[in-house]
């Protein structure tokens, strides 16, 4: 079955949605779940030691949670919010992303290697020698390449889903944080922590077609460019500024600035409502998630969450 495939038939596998949000709260070692109709938190549920990285099955019956310091990644099931179990994932996980056919790509941030995790199984697929700190990961809209950034040796990897082998190298701005692919797969945009830029990289030839080097001349010196997302219409990315305390919304073909939001301190992990009408971002040094109407443009609440919260999933 062909990677597309498999997507579509994971897509029409999933349960009606929980409408929960899943908050990892890295310094509190859970996870806050929080119903998104009525923003009130559900449940905290201890997940394990220095919970980050956090993502939905293909089914989105369990949500998946890399827990840093016990080299694992925490099952917990959607519906009865139970730890199920714990599945061993090489030294120190704490980025991931789940492809369509339920394999975990993730990041093992100090033994400079990306693991592909069956967690039906259990079983290592495969060990992948990236750059030294390797941190996001994401996954084409195909399902033929897997990006891995490695924030010390400043690239993009490209993985070949297929035979799990690395294709090339995209040499971007200082200390990359995480990716986002266009819907068709042809472009995908990286931001750079300590560089303090995003990049927009064509997948062609694998070179940068565009890239915002102002972001701290025009918002703020302070900002540290970490969670990127593309809306559900293609027409705004939505990029986490860190100690920026805002997020920025920029344009996906120029990467101009068209909005900044303020939001609360050291924004992190972003999620996005499946209708495109609702950012939520986590504020790690507030202990809460900021509401953000994409429509207006502003913050409309904020919702509790544990000690420092990190990743955001949601399913609706």
């Amino acid at each position: 079955m062909k990677f597309s495939a498999l997507f579509l038939a994971a897509a029409g596998l999933c349960a009606e949605p929980t409408h929960r949000l899943f908050v990892s709260n890295e310094a509190g070692d859970s996870l806050t779940v929080i119903d998104s109709r009525t923003g009130k938190v559900e449940k905290t549920v201890a997940v394990g030691d220095r919970p980050r990285g956090i993502g939905l099955s293909p089914d989105r019956s369990r949500v998946y949670v890399a827990l840093g310091n016990e080299n694992a990644i925490a099952v917990v099931d959607t519906r009865s919010l139970d730890v199920v179990k714990k599945i061993p994932a090489g030294s120190d996980p704490e980025a991931f992303a789940v492809h369509g056919d339920g394999t975990i790509y993730l990041s093992n941030e100090d033994a400079g290697s990306a693991t592909a995790l069956d967690p039906d199984s259990g079983k290592i697929l495969a060990e992948i020698e990236v750059g030294i700190e390797p941190e996001g990961v994401g996954i084409g809209p195909d399902g033929k390449q897997v990006l891995v950034t490695s924030e010390s040796t400043n690239m993009v990897h490209v993985i070949s889903a297929a035979d799990k082998k690395v294709t090339a190298n995209v040499l971007v701005g200082a200390r990359p944080r995480e990716v986002a692919f266009s819907p068709d797969g042809k472009y995908f945009w990286v931001t750079s922590e300590v560089a303090g830029e995003v990049a927009k990289v064509d997948r062609a030839t694998n070179k940068i077609a565009a890239v915002n080097k102002r972001l701290r001349r025009e918002i703020n010196r302070r900002v540290k460019p970490k969670g990127i997302l593309l809306s559900p219409d293609g027409k705004r990315l939505y990029v986490s500024l860190g100690r920026g305390n805002a997020i920025a919304v920029l344009n996906p073909d120029t990467l101009a600035i068209e909005a900044v939001v303020p939001a609360g301190s050291r924004v992190w992990g972003l999620a996005l409502s499946r209708d495109g009408t609702r950012l939520y971002a986590a504020n790690g040094l507030d202990s809460n998630l900021s509401v953000i109407d994409t429509l207006a443009l502003k913050e409309i609440g904020k919702l509790p969450t544990g000690e420092m919260p990190w990743g955001v999933a949601l399913d609706d």
